[in-house]
Parts: C-alpha cells; sequence; structure tokens
C-alpha cells in the first residue's frame, strides 16, 4: 500500500524539519585540529540540512528548533534564509552572556584522507535545542491550521535529552494524526547515547513513522536489525542480505511504508563505492552504483540522499527515480566542504541521467 500525501494546495509547507543546526569548524584540507592555525566555519545538522536543501529547489520548507539570540545564533539564520526556508516557528531563547543556560553547539570536523577516517568531535552538550520541553511548540496549530506535507525529524535530535525523546514522539504523533507523512533518519551516534537506549526510544516513535531512512549501522544500532554476511567492518554490503534485513523490519513494523537507505563502501578516506536501494509497496529499488566516487568532505551524503529521495516523493516520481536522485543528490553533496547542499537540480539531473563530469564552457 502505498502513501496518500497531502496536495501542496491544502498546505503552507512541503516540508517541516525539527532537529540541531550546529556550527561545524574545520581545518583547511585535511589538517589536524589541534594543529591548525585556521578554521572554516559551516552550518549543518542533520535534520536541518534536508530542509536546507529542498528550499534551494523551490520547495516551501520550514525548520523547527530552538536558538540562543546571540551572534552564533545569528550565523545559522543567516545561513537558513539563504537557501529561503521558513524559520517564523524558531524559538529564541535571549543568550545570559556565557552560555551557561543554553549555547549554540559546536563541532570540529576533520576531513580524513587515504588511511585516515574523517572525524567529528562534538561541542554540544547543554545546547538551547537539548533542553526544548514537551508543550514548548504548539504541534496541533501547525499541522491542523498551518498544515505540512511532510514532517522529518530523527535520531540525532531524539539523543540529544530525554526532553528531546519526549517532544520527537509528541510532534511525531501530532503530525501523523493530522495526516502529514513522518519520515526519521535512524541516525545512530554511538557520542550521544547508546545502542540499547536508541532501540528503546525508537521504538515509542516508530507506530508514527511512514518513512524510515538509515544506513547498515543505523538499522542494526537503533533497531536491532542485523545485515546477514556484512563483515564486522561494514566494509563490503551484500546488497540481498541487506534487503532480507528491510523486510524484516517491515514485516516487524507494517505501518512503515517505505524505507531509504544509503549503502556506503568505504575504500579510502576519499574515495567511497556509493548507492542506495528503496523499499516501497512491496517492491525493492537499486540506484546506480558510484564506484570509487572521490570525495571532496563526506559529511551530510546521507542527508543529501534523504532530501532527493524525499523530494521525489513529494513530486510523485515512480520509485526509481526516487532512489536515483536521493542517490545523485548524496554523491554530489559529497563534492563540496561542508554539511549543506550547494549543488543545483540541472547537476542532479545531469548526474541521474548518466552525464559525464567534462567540464562546462
Amino acid at each position: 500500500m502505498g502513501m496518500t500525501i497531502l496536495p501542496a494546495s491544502q498546505t503552507e509547507f512541503d516540508l517541516l524539519a525539527l532537529g540541531e543546526c550546529m556550527i561545524r569548524l574545520s581545518p583547511p584540507g585535511h589538517q589536524r585540529i589541534e594543529l591548525t592555525p585556521f578554521f572554516e566555519a559551516y552550518a549543518g545538522g542533520g535534520e536541518y540540512n534536508v530542509s536546507y536543501a529542498l528550499a534551494r529547489y523551490g520547495m516551501r520548507t520550514s525548520w523547527i528548533s530552538r536558538l540562543v539570540d546571540n551572534p552564533l545564533g545569528h550565523f545559522i539564520r543567516n545561513h537558513a534564509r539563504a537557501s529561503g526556508m521558513d524559520l517564523s516557528e524558531l524559538i529564541w531563547i535571549p543568550y545570559d552572556g556565557s552560555g551557561r543556560a543554553d549555547r549554540i553547539g559546536l563541532n570540529f570536523t576533520e576531513v580524513g584522507i587515504g588511511v585516515r577516517a574523517s572525524v567529528t568531535m562534538y561541542d554540544r552538550g547543554h545546547t538551547a535545542v537539548s533542553h526544548m520541553k514537551p508543550g514548548e511548540v504548539d504541534w496541533n496549530r501547525i499541522f491542523r491550521k498551518r498544515r505540512v506535507r511532510w514532517f522529518h525529524t530523527g535520531g540525532i535530535f531524539t539523543a540529544l535529552s530525554d526532553n528531546c525523546a519526549d517532544v520527537a514522539f509528541e510532534s511525531m504523533k501530532a503530525a501523523h494524526e493530522s495526516g502529514t507523512i513522518v519520515s526519521y533518519d535512524l541516525n545512530f551516534r554511538s557520542k550521544l547515547w547508546s545502542s540499547k537506549k536508541a532501540i528503546e526510544a525508537t521504538k515509542r516513535l516508530i507506530p508514527f513513522i511512514d518513512v524510515l531512512i538509515g544506513n547498515e549501522e543505523d538499522f542494526q544500532k537503533v533497531l536491532g536489525f542485523e545485515v546477514e554476511g556484512a563483515d564486522e567492518s561494514l566494509k563490503q554490503l551484500p546488497v540481498e542480505g541487506y534487503k532480507k534485513m528491510v523486510q524484516r523490519v517491515v514485516h516487524t513494523y507494517p505501518t512503515v511504508k517505505a524505507v531509504g537507505t544509503t549503502l556506503r563502501e568505504v575504500v579510502s578516506g576519499l574515495v567511497n563505492n556509493w548507492s542506495a536501494i528503496m523499499y516501497y509497496d512491496g517492491a525493492f529499488y537499486e540506484s546506480r552504483k558510484y564506484e570509487n566516487l572521490e570525495i571532496e568532505d563526506r559529511v551530510g551524503g546521507g542527508d543529501g540522499f534523504c532530501s532527493g529521495f524525499v523530494y521525489g516523493l513529494l513530486h510523485s516520481m515512480p520509485p526509481q527515480e526516487c532512489v536515483e536522485m536521493g542517490a545523485a543528490h548524496g554523491a554530489l553533496l559529497q563534492s563540496t566542504r561542508g554539511d549543506t547542499s550547494m549543488v543545483t537540480m540541472e547537476e542532479i539531473k545531469h548526474v541521474m541521467g548518466g552525464g559525464s563530469a567534462r567540464i562546462k564552457r
């Protein structure tokens, strides 16, 4: 059974995302955090990245979070505004002068190369959004009066605090009850919580989820489903084993109508094999496999897949085109620095159509 998506004419937003946006600080090139004299600054966050990308492609998106009213919060606001996304539901918190009560989260990310992996170090404790409480946002007003076609959140937001897990439950329930499609990116982060706690929290949310997004590790760590035939390091991913795992997921949770997932085989820090599969209405669809994909920055690739995948579904594209768009967008997003999309729809369609990387002039 497929999904019924509310028509654009009856809604104010095509997509609403709930989650944290941090400021990312990265050494230039492949330098080390402890030795660099300079940092590049970017805005990014799992759920935020999806809303940002879809706004760039002309969709009516909005993002809900909790930001401190200081220059760091304004840095994120300015980045979000550049995409065209709506920020009218943001919660602004006064700055106390030192960040003791609420602060903007930071992450320090090294871009790996060769046998050295990319590494992210978080500095995100006690952030403003982690203090969000149930009842702070009027979800019924948003979903029943403003109306939303698609609501997206995920495991990063849920992991930030027990309060955030309750807010995820509250928001997803309200979205589901209003007829909004709900997608959830499992996005396991071992630095935020344990697999045991992730599984406990996510099982509570599953009844409200229409679309699950994740990679092989996410399904293992957040839902407890193993991929048959995958080696411990997940360097080689057997597609048939992965499909069997997805079939077990949808059999266990029949309310899930679609599953989108990326398959990443790491050759080196800057070369990956990249592809995606989609389960929808009882059938599987596989994207083109991007063999030996050269990567500038792998952070945000999964969000790139998610936003391309959701774009296809919101535009009633056939499932094969949806998974191809997600995979192409994810591949292209990893060709630029930073977490958020800097590519154009023209470039996505060029790659989807098998176009080459020959210079254009």
